[in-house]
């Protein structure tokens, strides 16, 4: 389905189809236009039209099947879909108009994010590459006892109140969700209210002003008030699992990350944490246009 029959469709089934909605489609594509519309230029020449090929992007995004489907259905071969995918990519993020704000703004913009949650996402990950040479010599690294699978382990830090993603940090997924967040050093503010959950014991040490479940001690049971305080601290944190929820409407993220075309075991762990921050960046710029 080209932009030429996207255009006719209803908004909501426009957002459903492409993960974005049509404002932040159009200004995706005035970012990419001066780059990719090569038409009357010398070099190279791509025979689908920006607003196509930031389609086959968010195709490949949100759908996540492999890049010789996508190829099939578009008529085009599969290193021009994955040239295509990673020059949006690069594009996007060079702009700078979408990015996170970072771990310096969350120490800056103290006064207005008084409230941050922290939680961790994990990504299957597939280890077994095509040659010999692409399958890691250390597999137990990403082995998450939590999943039983293995895993890429993103952790993000979340504004309570407007929902926006503040910054991220990834792991492989042996990696402790507590031990990440020592790690990252979110340089919190001592009247910033930091909230988790009971993978994060002992967060009280590094910010005192947090705040994580009661943990039911062995043999016996919580008490009233213990069971009252976790129920209001989930209902306050379910802003972080919709977060996560939204981040995963994109397939590439929820579903097993696979290896690419020329993509080396380093190389598509990096593009990872770039694809993440993207789209993270989009959701946070969907949520200002909205607001």
């Amino acid at each position: 389905m080209t932009y030429e029959r996207l255009k006719q469709l209803k908004p909501s089934t426009f957002k459903r189809r492409c993960g974005v909605h049509r404002e932040t489609f159009h200004q995706m594509t005035s970012i990419l236009r001066p780059h990719l519309d090569r038409q009357g230029k010398r070099g190279g020449q791509c025979k689908l039209a920006v607003e196509d090929q930031l389609l086959v992007a968010l195709e490949y995004w949100r759908e996540y099947r492999s890049q010789f489907h996508i190829a099939e259905t578009w008529g085009i071969s599969e290193s021009t879909v994955c040239r295509i995918v990673q020059k949006v990519e690069t594009l996007l993020l060079q702009s700078g108009k979408f990015r996170l704000p970072g771990k310096k703004q969350v120490y800056q913009n103290a006064y207005e994010w008084t409230v941050v949650l922290v939680d961790v996402a994990e990504t299957p990950y597939a280890l077994g590459g095509a040659k010999p040479y692409e399958r890691p010599k250390k597999q137990r690294q990403y082995y998450s006892g939590k999943k039983k699978r293995h895993t890429l382990k993103t952790q993000l830090l979340i504004d309570q109140g407007s929902g926006q993603i503040l910054c991220t940090a990834f792991e492989k997924g042996r990696v402790h969700d507590f031990r990440l967040f020592k790690q990252q050093r979110v340089p919190l503010m001592s009247d910033q209210l930091c909230l988790a959950d009971k993978g994060y014991q002992g967060i009280a040490k590094l910010h005192r002003h947090s705040c994580t479940p009661a943990k039911k001690p062995r043999k016996t049971e919580l008490s009233t008030s213990e069971r009252q305080h976790n129920r209001l601290l989930a209902q306050v944190r379910v802003k972080v699992e919709h977060v996560i929820r939204r981040l995963k409407i994109f397939r590439i993220l929820a579903e097993r990350y696979r290896i690419e075309l020329r993509s080396a075991v380093g190389v598509r762990r990096k593009r990872f944490g770039l694809r993440l921050n993207l789209i993270a960046a989009i959701l946070n710029y969907e949520l200002i246009l909205r607001a």
